[in-house]
């Protein structure tokens, strides 16, 4: 028999280290959320070769008592928590003392450090957890850690990481989600010497969709808030449109902590679930803010998995509120004549305002020039901030204003009008392309720019019956499209989708109304289940005789489908309940299944009417009239659209009577 031993010290340390350090990424995370925890107002990170053999992370927080250096190095050592009971109501974003023991385990570290009330700060080295210098140093308030070599005593781990591009985009990534799960702290993430991007920390979420994701993506994205007693939803809500083939652009927060959710990803698709294609997965960045006691975080060495107390009450009120929210917006597409916008994330160089301060020097740079950092003026009629504050990227047309007495000749052109101050330091943008106005103030050598507000001229819903009213069918093209004229918009209805979607809701409302007949299936078909699955039967039994199934226990493990919903008669059953069993599985229900959803739409695009097939005009006025009459009559079943718009203006530009 084998000689049972006690693994020494560095090797428990190696093993610990790998469920928290993963990869370069997972460094960076670690030290990132110290910051965070230290109370930074600005954070600094550089990685070299995709933070394999270098990494700094620079914050201006507390930073760590002389004394305490050491210790904050030990294993389980952490000043987040001091027992189990403070697990249930945790504030910070570390707690379990177990990173910075990794890290130091697996790479060579450096540490300076200085706290407010130090003259002078700390330095520490570590190579693989062995102490190599221990100093005071000079410093400034805050913290600085450089990480190299990650791996370099433990090959068999490093020979399993990426290419150094690979571990950068990881790294690229995480960063991302830390700019917008705290819009609050300036972040500078900077790659072989190159800026990546920058935030200036001025709490504006919709600025750093837009530097992260660019012109279109901001565009398009609705502000969101909820607020349901002791839970926050906010942020913002992409459009329709801005649908993806994965979920990597569903981006949400628990208690400003960046995770993934497989039950809030299913309900913030549920919400969207009438406006998206098959397949197709929605664009957002929404906050949730729940009671600390509600969520346990400590459920992962990485802490990107949580669980809440009461799931299903979390599932429902993001489902139903995005679904409300989404239901009260105008979702017609605006269809332009031209070069069709690319979507996706920005491919140009983010941008970063001129002589952007590090952390440590954020405060001296304010200090000497009172005017801020830089004014930055951008053309740029597709992003409207809910604030007059904006981000600035190097792809628009810029320059510097400071205490200098020499004016651009692109302000000097402006018209005046009067607006409030601006403090110090704030980043402006330019006004939109219409002719609106600026002021110009120059005091004590400042100069100060505002944006003024863009005014909503369409505030009001095309698809409703007291704007039906103004319509006038024109006629049909192409067998398939009716063109409608409404004030000064070009309305274009797809018959085949407009019909499908009416026909899916008349089948849906019978389902959802309880207003569903019966099939009899003879001979019964006959499933064999799981336990599992078996145990989900008996829970939602009640919940399929609703919607007009009839199942009778057949004994071991087996079960008899002895009915079916009329409108499903003829489709496989056998395929369809073992769908909705693993769907049932995975995610908490609420309303119709989404594979009932799924056949019902493909019944109703079967029964609907063609494209290329000539309707009249009473037949389309009357189709026109059941789409208004539907909750969402903008898309259907599958998510393409059932109307779109043009404006007269896009239509006289194009033909020159405007240029």
């Amino acid at each position: 028999m084998a000689e049972i031993h006690v693994l020494d010290e560095s090797t428990i340390d190696k093993i610990a280290a790998g469920e928290v350090v993963e990869r370069p990424a997972s460094v960076v995370k670690e030290l990132v959320e110290n910051s965070m925890d230290a109370g930074a107002h600005a954070v600094t990170v550089e990685i070299r070769e995709g933070g394999i053999e270098f990494i700094r992370v620079t914050d201006d927080g507390s930073g760590i008592e002389r004394s305490q250096v050491r210790n904050a190095f030990l294993r389980h050592a952490t000043s987040k928590i001091s027992s189990v009971a403070d697990l249930m109501s945790l504030n910070s974003m570390g707690f379990r003392g177990e990173a910075l023991s990794s890290i130091a385990a697996v790479s060579k570290v450096e540490l300076v450090t200085k706290t407010a009330d130090d003259v002078t700060g700390t330095r520490l080295c570590l190579d693989g957890a062995r102490e190599t210098a221990f100093e005071e140093v000079g410093a400034p308030d805050g913290t600085t850690f450089i990480v190299r070599n990650l791996f370099f005593n433990t090959p068999v781990r490093r020979k399993f990481l990426k290419t150094a591009m690979t571990e950068a985009s990881y790294v690229t990534d995480l960063l991302e989600h830390m700019a917008l799960s705290r819009p609050e702290i300036s972040f500078k993430y900077v790659i072989n010497g190159q800026t990546k991007f920058y935030t200036n920390g001025d709490g504006d979420l919709r600025a750093i969709i837009y530097r992260i994701f660019g012109r279109d993506i901001a565009g398009e994205m609705l502000e969101f808030q909820v607020v349901d007693e002791d839970i926050v939803l906010e942020g913002f809500l992409g459009k329709a449109v801005l649908n993806r083939a994965n979920r990597n652009f569903e981006n949400y927060f628990v208690n400003r902590r960046y995770i993934k959710s497989k039950i809030i990803s299913k309900a913030i698709e549920e919400g969207y679930q009438p406006y998206m294609m098959q397949h197709r997965y929605p664009f957002c960045v929404v906050h949730i803010t729940v009671p600390p006691e509600s969520v346990d975080v400590n459920v992962h060495p990485t802490k990107m998995e949580v669980r809440f107390s009461n799931q299903n009450g979390i599932y429902k009120l993001i489902a139903e509120n995005i679904s409300d929210f989404l239901s009260r917006q105008e979702m017609i597409p605006q269809a332009g004549i031209g070069q069709e916008k690319k979507s996706g994330k920005k491919e140009e160089k983010r941008g970063l305002p001129p002589k952007a301060p590090e952390p440590f020097e954020r405060t001296r740079r304010l200090a000497d020039n009172p005017v801020g950092v830089a004014n930055v003026f951008r053309e740029d009629a597709g992003y409207n901030s809910t604030k007059n504050d904006t981000d600035v990227t190097s792809d628009t047309p810029s320059f510097f204003v400071d205490n200098r007495t020499d004016i651009p000749q692109t302000i000097q052109q402006g018209s005046l009008a009067n607006v409030p101050c601006v403090p110090p330091g704030k980043i402006l943008g330019t006004p939109p392309k219409d002719n609106a106005s600026l002021e110009i103030i120059k005091a004590k050598e400042q100069i100060i720019v505002e944006k003024p507000e863009q005014l909503n001229f369409f505030d009001e819903k095309l698809l409703t019956r007291e704007a039906k009213q103004e319509y006038r069918i024109v006629g049909q093209v192409f067998g398939t499209y009716w063109i409608i004229e409404y004030r000064d918009k070009m309305l274009m209805i797809d018959q085949h989708a407009a019909h499908e979607k009416v026909k899916y809701e008349q089948i849906l409302k019978k389902v959802e109304n309880n207003d569903v007949y019966t099939q009899t299936l003879t001979p019964p078909v006959v499933i064999n289940v799981t336990p599992k699955e078996a145990d989900v039967l008996q829970s939602y039994g009640q919940y399929f005789r609703e919607l007009g199934f009839e199942i009778e226990d057949f004994g071991m493990d087996s079960f008899a489908i002895r009915g079916v919903p009329l409108d499903l008669f003829g489709h496989d059953i056998q395929e369809l309940f073992e769908e909705v069993l693993t769907q049932l599985l995975q995610s908490p229900v609420k309303g119709v299944p989404q594979i009932i959803r799924e056949k019902i739409a493909s019944m109703a695009c079967k029964a609907a009417v063609k494209g290329n097939s000539t309707l009249s005009f009473e037949d389309a006025d009357k189709l026109i009239e059941q789409l208004l009459e539907l909750d969402n009559p903008y898309n259907c079943p599958h998510g393409r659209p059932t109307i779109i718009s043009m404006s007269k203006y896009e239509v006289e530009k194009k033909f020159k009577r405007i240029v």
